[in-house]
């Protein structure tokens, strides 16, 4: 199953991606529940993600960067899912930045997932689009204010 968001955000793609630092991850908390990040090392290749959430239910994530690459018109970084919660069978998140023009980029969160089961990989895309589009708005707040400050110029 796959769930992609396409935000517009101010900002040089290249820029942008070398944003995508524990600041960000902060940022992008989910805005109910609570959650800890255990331990955040980059968006690399070779870098990890772990999280535990909280409430409203106790989880360890634990994802693995294992590609990032760049090209003349966009920058990526993939995490792999390999301690996830359940439901989750399985979990891959492309951050994709395409470049629109020199001031204006695209953030493209690409999600592929299957749950435990057939029935659950279905429950779960809802689940998941209404979790990440948040971030939508996020990503406009951020990059609009530190493209106002000159530090994504």
């Amino acid at each position: 199953m796959n769930v992609t968001l396409k935000t517009p955000v101010k900002g040089n793609y290249k820029k942008i991606i070398a944003a995508f630092d524990r600041d960000l991850f902060e940022a992008l908390k989910p805005p109910t529940g609570e959650m800890e990040i255990i331990t955040f090392t980059g968006s690399q290749k070779g870098d990890i993600v772990h999280l535990r959430f909280i409430k409203p239910f106790k989880a360890e994530w634990i994802s693995d960067i294992v590609e990032d690459d760049m090209t003349d018109d966009k920058a990526w970084f993939v995490d792999v899912g390999r301690n996830i919660p359940w439901p989750l069978g399985s979990w891959t998140h492309r951050h994709i930045v395409e470049k629109i023009d020199d001031t204006h980029s695209m953030i493209i969160d690409d999600m592929t997932f299957t749950g435990k089961n057939a029935f659950l990989t279905l429950l779960l895309k809802p689940a998941i689009f209404i979790g990440f589009y948040p971030r939508k708005k996020i990503y406009k707040t951020y990059f609009d204010a530190l493209y106002l400050s000159g530090q994504t110029v």
